[in-house]
Order: C-alpha cells, then sequence, then structure tokens
C-alpha cells in the first residue's frame, strides 16, 4: 500500500470535517493507485472497495454527514425514495437527482453510482464517486449536502404556506434548526484596493476567497471571483477551491485577445458582462443557503413557468432591495450572463443580486471589502426574512 496514496485519502477526509460535511474521524476515502488505500479502518472497507472495483473508478467517498446535514438527508430520504429531488439550479442542471440506495450491498451502491456522480444510504450516509481523483467526489458529496439543506428548507416553507405540514416535519425541521450555525456577526477586514498590480490582486482574491468560505458563504469548491486592472480580468479557474486559490487564478484579457479564459470559471461571460456595464471592479460570487432557498419561495402557485423558475420567472422579485432574477449557469440563451449584470449594474450599482436557485452576485468598486460584507448582509437577510415567513424567532 502506497503511503503516498494512504497520505492522500486521509487529506481528503480532514478536508470533510473541515468543510463540516463530517465529524472529524468519520469520513472514508479510499484512493486506487498500485493499491487500494484507505483514509481509516472501517467496517465499510470492503464495501467501499467493491465500488471502486465495480465502477472502475479512482476513488470513492463514504461520508457519514455531520449535523444538520444528516437529519436532513434522512428525513428526505424517508420521504422521496428512491430519489431525492432537488429543485436548486446546479443540482437540476448537474445532477438531476440524488438516489436513495435501498440497502447497503455492492450491488444496489454500483447500480446507483452508475446512474450518478452521487447517492444516499440511509443510516450510512452519502457515497460518491471520483474518477480520476478524490476532488470529484469531494465536490459530489459537498453539492449532496448543499442540495439536501436547500430543498429541505425550501420544502418546509413552501408546506407551511399551503399548511401541509404534519408532524414528522416539524420535528425534524426543528431538530434541523436547533444544529444550524449561527448566522456570521463580523466580517474580517481585506486587503484595501485599488491594487496596483497583479500580485496584489492575485493576493487580495486569495484573501477574499478564504474569507467567504469561512464565513460559510460558500462551499470551498463552488463560487468565484474576479478583478479587473488595466483591461485584464482575473478570474478563479472553473472548479477551483475558493480557499486555496493558489495557482487557481486566471487572468483574462478583456479585448479577448488570448485564449487564457478556457480553464476560467464557467461564469466568465457574466464576469465580462458586469465589469462592461458597472465601474466595480471586484466581483464576488457565493452560494449563500438561505439566500438560494428564499429565492425559490413564490407565491405565484398557478404561475405558467412554476417549474422553470430559475430559469424563466417572468416576475419582478426582491428581497427586500435586492433582486432576484433567473438564469442558468453559463452563456446559453437563459444564462445569467443575459440576467444577473443588467440587474447588478442598475441604479448606479445595486449591492447583489440573487440569482434564482442559485447564489449571490456581490461587487466592491475597487476591492473585496464591501462584497463580502454585502453578501454576508443578504444572506444573513435572507435569513431573517425566511423564519419571519414561518412566524418563528429569525434566527
Amino acid at each position: 500500500m502506497s503511503a503516498l496514496t494512504t497520505a492522500l485519502a486521509g487529506q481528503w477526509a480532514d478536508r470533510l470535517a473541515r468543510a463540516g460535511l463530517c465529524d472529524p474521524g468519520q469520513g472514508l476515502v479510499a484512493c486506487l493507485d498500485d493499491d487500494l488505500a484507505f483514509s481509516r479502518p472501517s467496517s465499510h472497507q470492503a464495501l467501499v472497495a467493491a465500488c471502486i472495483d465495480r465502477l472502475g473508478v479512482g476513488c470513492v467517498i463514504l461520508a457519514p454527514p455531520a449535523e444538520p446535514h444528516r437529519t436532513i438527508l434522512e428525513f428526505l430520504a424517508a420521504r422521496e425514495a428512491p430519489a431525492i429531488r432537488p429543485r436548486d439550479c446546479e443540482t437540476r442542471t448537474f445532477f438531476h437527482d440524488i438516489p436513495v440506495i435501498g440497502e447497503a450491498t455492492p450491488a444496489a451502491v454500483v447500480a446507483a453510482l452508475a446512474r450518478r456522480k452521487g447517492a444516499y444510504l440511509p443510516g450510512v450516509g452519502i457515497l460518491a464517486h471520483g474518477a480520476l481523483s478524490p476532488e470529484q467526489a469531494f465536490v459530489t458529496v459537498s453539492s449532496v449536502a448543499f442540495a439536501g439543506f436547500v430543498k429541505f428548507f425550501a420544502d418546509h416553507l413552501a408546506a407551511a404556506r399551503a399548511g401541509t405540514l404534519d408532524a414528522a416535519a416539524r420535528t425534524a425541521f426543528a431538530a434541523a434548526v436547533a444544529k444550524l450555525p449561527p448566522p456570521p456577526t463580523e466580517v474580517p477586514p481585506l486587503a484595501r484596493g485599488p491594487f496596483a498590480d497583479r500580485e496584489s490582486v492575485l493576493a487580495a482574491m486569495a484573501e477574499a476567497g478564504r474569507a467567504t468560505v469561512e464565513l460559510g458563504l460558500v462551499d470551498s469548491v463552488f463560487g468565484n471571483i474576479s478583478y479587473s486592472l488595466d483591461g485584464v480580468l482575473a478570474i478563479s479557474q472553473t472548479g477551483a477551491a475558493l480557499d486555496d486559490l493558489v495557482g487557481g487564478i486566471d487572468c483574462v484579457p478583456l479585448d479577448g485577445s488570448s485564449c487564457a479564459g478556457l480553464t476560467a470559471s464557467s461564469e466568465l461571460g457574466a464576469h465580462t458582462a458586469l465589469v462592461r456595464l458597472d465601474s466595480r471592479r471586484a466581483i464576488l460570487h457565493g452560494h449563500p443557503r438561505f439566500a438560494v432557498i428564499l429565492s425559490m419561495d413564490c407565491a405565484a402557485q398557478d404561475c405558467a413557468q412554476r417549474d422553470a423558475c430559475h430559469v424563466a420567472c417572468p416576475r419582478e422579485r426582491f428581497v427586500d432591495d435586492v433582486p432576484i432574477v433567473p438564469g442558468e449557469v453559463g452563456c446559453g440563451p437563459r444564462g445569467l450572463v443575459h440576467t444577473m449584470p443588467p440587474a447588478l449594474a442598475a441604479d448606479g450599482g445595486r449591492r447583489g443580486v440573487i440569482v434564482c436557485g442559485h447564489g449571490v452576485f456581490t461587487m466592491g468598486a475597487d476591492d473585496f471589502g464591501v462584497a463580502l460584507a454585502d453578501l454576508c448582509a443578504i444572506e444573513t437577510l435572507c435569513r431573517t426574512r425566511y423564519f419571519q415567513a414561518l412566524g418563528t424567532f429569525p434566527l
């Protein structure tokens, strides 16, 4: 067994705990190199090993979810088996649904993971595979936890409005709410701009990315960040971890004179459109959970676009002064590149825009201080409005 492969598995298991996806020491990561290495001993090693062998992949993660994700996923799995069907934009786009595995056997697990990148095994945890690396499986585990969280709280609010909540839903909700981390109360000071050179820009982006993750405003493998300087847009690469941006930033000329943007974030088009509409240099995009949840709350039950509101909502919607716009990932005809930039640049520059079922974009004139503070304030506002809508004391 390779010591390097074992160390790699251990590093990703530790990262699961740091991200709040598992309790410390609970995640199981298996990586295949010359031999199969595990992050720790586990009674589930044989199950995970069989998955790697039968799927022909390089890594499988088994992540017993930390609270409140455990309560949430157990409830959703019991209600929605054989598959949990989230409604947030990115899950619809990239995962479609989350299979609920009926039994802890290699055949059942492999059948689920052959159909989707990740699945949930009740009483055990999230299972995900990576064809080449543990990072791929980690992204899926994070996505399943995020999608479950958003669906659980969005569904609860919808059921409360419809008067269809039952005792089990109320009990699960109370248990999940009791385990919620408190909202951030302080935003750390960040480097002050304007920045005069590329090195200062990259350092400021790395600092802001770390702070965004630490405040719980985005899972590390999601979101993006950019800064415009002298006709060049420095932007995080697609799949780059916001809390580890060293080597993960592309510098893309805004005149299109380079192909440097090939590895840039999938939201490069939206960032480019923003800097052409708005004089502010710094752009921050996070996926704060309650902003996403509240963006999916709509009283128009008879709307013809009800099942496509994340890409085709015909209404003008706001959370207080913050607009909610439709738009899917990327630059297609229904992409957020067409809806988010003009909404954020309107009225001399708004403090933020929520993309329905997706996340929040904010900007700063010369640095990321205001952008981060606004992202945090919008999430706190949405969390407050959510609990107020339920008639409970906001957390």
